[in-house]
């Protein structure tokens, strides 16, 4: 499921399949996702590049286009690739940065960012 909230510039995604269940915020204010692996109890951060990550309102209509047709001819689909990383559980200063969505989201896991 997504949840867009405009006002707040935040877009909720939760996937819900078992051992691949996660949970992911993008938080545009603060120009930072972050993905929740319930899999690896960790918590995966990255920069939202606007190259490679849609804007806000065309997230929407990228959800609508996928809900309404059983295959999205649109160049911006998102994928993401995570490499292996230093670890480190989220401080004052990390949250501050990356905004209080992504904090609730990861607070006591191990970040990679």
């Amino acid at each position: 499921t997504m949840t867009i909230h405009s006002e707040e510039h935040i877009v909720d995604v939760h996937v819900r399949s078992g051992v691949y269940s996660s949970d992911t915020i993008f938080d545009y204010t603060h120009g930072y996702i972050a993905t929740r692996l319930f899999s690896r109890n960790a918590c995966f951060i990255l920069k939202i590049k606007k190259e490679y990550i849609p804007e806000l309102r065309e997230i929407g209509r990228l959800a609508f286009e996928r809900q309404t047709m059983m295959d999205v001819y649109s160049p911006n689909n998102v994928w993401a690739q995570f490499q292996a990383g230093n670890s480190r559980i989220g401080n004052l200063k990390d949250w501050i940065l990356y905004g209080k969505h992504i904090e609730n989201l990861c607070t006591g896991l191990p970040l990679y960012k």
